[in-house]
């Protein structure tokens, strides 16, 4: 359809954007439309919303850096492959550390907000990303499998 796997890839990378952004948008909606839960309406949780943002925006922002575009909007899906897995930070500290931080920048902004709303989203989101990550992993290493079995055949 794209003719290319390269051009399917950065397609599929910025409808995922997008949808990014229509949904970060959609929660930040949500957030405001709610009230405040006193209980978080607080300086301390405030500032471990800021903590969460910003650690979470390290993570996705060098998990992007150390696997590329294609790397980061399932390449591998498209057969391009990494040379090797990744190891360098972040993922010499976690496993699957772009959907964890995009999990803390949305647990960030809940506890700015003080919204269990924010919350109520953001434990939707960390579901989504866990069953997201049951797919996937085994996929990747399967799609890597296969790989390192083909090239020991050549």
């Amino acid at each position: 359809m794209f003719g290319s796997p390269y051009l399917a890839c950065y397609v599929l990378g910025f409808v995922i954007l997008l949808l990014n952004v229509y949904r970060s948008h959609s929660m930040t909606v949500a957030m405001k439309a709610q009230a405040r839960w006193d209980f978080m309406d607080q300086t301390s949780v405030f500032y471990a919303g800021v903590v969460l943002i910003v650690t979470g925006t390290i993570l996705v922002v060098t998990s992007f850096l150390a696997l590329g575009f294609t790397g980061t909007f399932l390449g591998d899906y498209f057969g391009i492959l990494m040379e090797k897995k990744v190891t360098s930070f972040p993922f010499n500290i976690m496993e699957n550390p772009m959907y964890w931080g995009s999990t803390a920048n949305y647990l960030g902004l809940a506890f700015i907000g003080a919204s269990p709303v924010g919350l109520v989203l953001t434990a939707i989101v960390a579901v989504v990303y866990k069953l997201a990550i049951e797919f996937e992993g085994p996929f990747t290493e399967h799609i890597y499998r296969e790989r390192s079995r083909q090239r020991k055949r050549e």
